[in-house]
């Protein structure tokens, strides 16, 4: 297996390619934008893209999109139905399926937007803007604060910490780091109060 980092200055986003290096097939994770670059790396390698795997509907995670699928017969994995126009092979929580010859298990992370999925190759969590290294997602509430670290403490922390955590935006990690030194682990105000409260309950 073969792992590829594009850097997409549209959004300053992470595409990935994971190429299997014996059906020479290659699925990519969130394509922010389809450069020549990419074109060319894939075309060297001698790979065909035949999956996508989105992480959540958000544009720069899937403009380029539209121009991968006019270059490769592609299948779009994706929590949502549509993307666009764009029809997509619905994934489930916990769901385990096949591309390009590898396993992937999807890990529905939602918190920072609704439909956020976390994809695991073996020893590889691409976690799109669930979590990055040193921080959680942003998110719109402390609702969604507290489900998203309910959900990354259950399906991504619980992994082994050797596991290394591929980011939609900045550089890599692992889930042994990220347990220690995340900064989204913090309790905000509210928590904080809300433990104080429970003090005297």
């Amino acid at each position: 297996m073969t792992v590829f980092f594009h850097y997409a200055l549209h959004g300053f986003a992470n595409v990935y390619l994971v190429g299997n290096d014996e059906t020479m097939e290659a699925a990519i994770i969130d394509p922010a934008a389809f450069t020549l670059g990419l074109l060319d790396f894939i075309e060297d390698k001698g790979y065909s893209v035949t999956a996508v795997l989105v992480t959540h509907n958000h544009p720069h995670h899937v403009d380029g999109l539209r121009t991968l699928l006019r270059i490769y017969d592609a299948e779009v994995f994706s929590s949502n139905a549509t993307l666009g126009d764009i029809p997509c092979r619905m994934v489930r929580d916990s769901e385990t399926f096949r591309v390009c010859g590898l396993e992937v298990q999807a890990l529905s992370v939602p918190g920072h937007s609704a439909d956020s999925m976390a994809y695991r190759l073996d020893k590889l969590v691409f976690t799109g803007d669930a979590l990055h290294a040193g921080l959680i997602g942003k998110t719109m509430s402390q609702y969604g604060n507290r489900l998203l670290k309910e959900q990354l403490a259950k399906k991504i922390l619980s992994l082994s910490d050797d596991c290394l955590v591929l980011p939609g935006h900045g550089p890599p990690s692992s889930i042994g780091a990220e347990k220690l030194y995340n900064l989204g682990w913090r309790k905000t105000k509210s928590e904080i109060r809300r433990d104080e409260y429970e003090l005297f309950v």
